[in-house]
């Protein structure tokens, strides 16, 4: 097989997984409200976690089979790509306002994410402690998301994860729920192991490092479900509301997916290592979009053309980087 036909593989691979995911959520959540579950439980829980169970799939495999570079190129390329791609694209269509009540708080926890990241992987490695850190402050932050909910908070972030009477095409029969979680959790292995081997033999075709196709190809494609909401949002003149969405997709990123994959990786006997070659480009490249948007919203400064403009640009900007480095 030639690099475009591994390219391929991934790109199938990534439909499939999110194919999974989806029915996953949706079985899921169909079976909650069966059991008669409180909508803020399900939100928490099952919408939370489902919604980043494509990529925690595919990164845990990465990891599993030996690609880490995969796996963290994953996290740090899909954060790259939701705040410079995600919010800078739709903003040349409509204005994304950044006055929602919440936004602050959630795009600090973003930039806290962003700085963790770095932090945990400045020997080059994230070990079982590390993990073990990132995964406790993702049930602290969900943790924190229930007492705002008990306390009426209009929290962008809460609102998206508990409109559980908002998702549509819930299957409404035993079966339908039966063959939608079935579905899902048979379709996100597949589609993580189509993903991983597509991934590292595209590379080696290539002859880059793995890391490189989980920044590029893997971020883009597991983004673009973001992209569609925002894009439609922005259509409906209610994309200020889908800004929430995004903050908490990199929160989630890092210290759902990363925690996960690190103590999955430990469990097996394994290391995480992070790529050397993150240190020159990528995260310096997150943490800067990270803090653009931490500024942006904290002075309540509106997306609008120009800005999604110039963050749209970045992006460009960086995956012409990348390009150059693959092509030498």
């Amino acid at each position: 097989m030639s690099a475009p036909e591994f390219i391929g593989l991934i790109l199938g691979g990534i439909v499939v997984l999110l194919f999974g995911g989806d029915f996953l959520v949706r079985g899921s959540a169909a079976l909650a409200r069966r059991w008669k579950l409180p909508p803020l439980f399900v939100g928490l829980t099952i919408i939370a976690f489902g919604t980043s169970a494509p990529e925690l799939v595919v990164s845990v495999q990465s990891a599993l089979m030996g690609a880490p570079g995969l796996a963290l190129g994953n996290i740090v390329g899909s954060n790259i790509a939701n705040f410079l791609l995600v919010l800078g694209l739709p903003a040349v269509i409509g204005t994304i306002h950044t006055t929602t009540p919440g936004l602050r708080r959630n795009a600090m926890i973003a930039l806290a994410a962003a700085v963790a990241l770095i932090v945990v992987g400045w020997d080059r490695q994230i070990d079982m402690l590390e993990a073990s850190i990132l995964t406790i402050t993702i049930v602290l932050y969900v943790a924190i998301l229930g007492i705002l909910a008990r306390s009426d908070s209009d929290d962008p972030t809460l609102a998206e994860l508990t409109d559980v009477d908002g998702i549509d095409g819930l299957p409404g029969t035993w079966r339908g729920i039966f063959i939608a979680i079935i579905g899902g959790l048979i379709a996100l292995p597949v589609g993580a192991q189509m993903i991983v081997i597509g991934g590292t033999e595209a590379a080696r075709a290539l002859n880059v490092d793995e890391s490189i196709i989980g920044l590029t190809a893997l971020a883009f494609g597991t983004s673009l479900p973001e992209l569609a909401t925002v894009v439609m949002a922005s259509l409906r003149r209610q994309a200020d509301l889908a800004i929430g969405n995004i903050l908490g997709s990199n929160i989630f990123n890092v210290f759902a997916v990363g925690g996960a994959t690190g103590l999955a990786a430990g469990a097996a006997g394994l290391t995480l290592p992070m790529p050397e070659s993150f240190f020159s480009l990528d995260l310096w490249v997150m943490l800067g979009a990270s803090l653009i948007i931490a500024a942006i919203v904290l002075v309540r400064h509106p997306i609008n053309r120009l800005t999604g403009a110039l963050l749209f640009a970045g992006y460009v900007t960086y995956i012409a980087v990348l390009a150059r480095t693959v092509l030498g």
